[in-house]
């Protein structure tokens, strides 16, 4: 929840998507959260097909990315993945993992 002391600072004098821009250093900051967030989109919802995941799963990872952090979605995603890989392991092995 660290990103959220900035949110929370944010003054509103000039509007959101444009204070993304305001410097080289924030654009930098802001193209390096959207290419990651394209990215991740494709990664939760080929990974949830190919897993089998429930499509409301991918569909909360992504609007928890947008409303939360992507800090926080991305890494809860993955611990949701790799669940999901040890009860498919489970399954076909008839035993679980260690």
């Amino acid at each position: 929840m660290l990103t959220w002391f900035f949110n929370l600072r944010y003054d509103g004098s000039v509007g959101y998507l444009a204070a993304w821009f305001a410097n080289d250093a924030s654009s930098s900051a802001a193209v390096d959260l959207l290419v990651v967030s394209a990215v991740m989109t494709v990664f939760v919802v080929a990974e949830s097909r190919r897993l089998g995941i429930r499509i409301v799963v991918p569909v909360l990872v992504l609007i928890t990315g947008v409303l939360v952090a992507m800090a926080f979605a991305v890494p809860a995603f993955l611990l949701y993945r790799e669940r999901a890989l040890e009860r498919g392991l489970a399954a076909t092995s008839g035993s679980r993992p260690v």
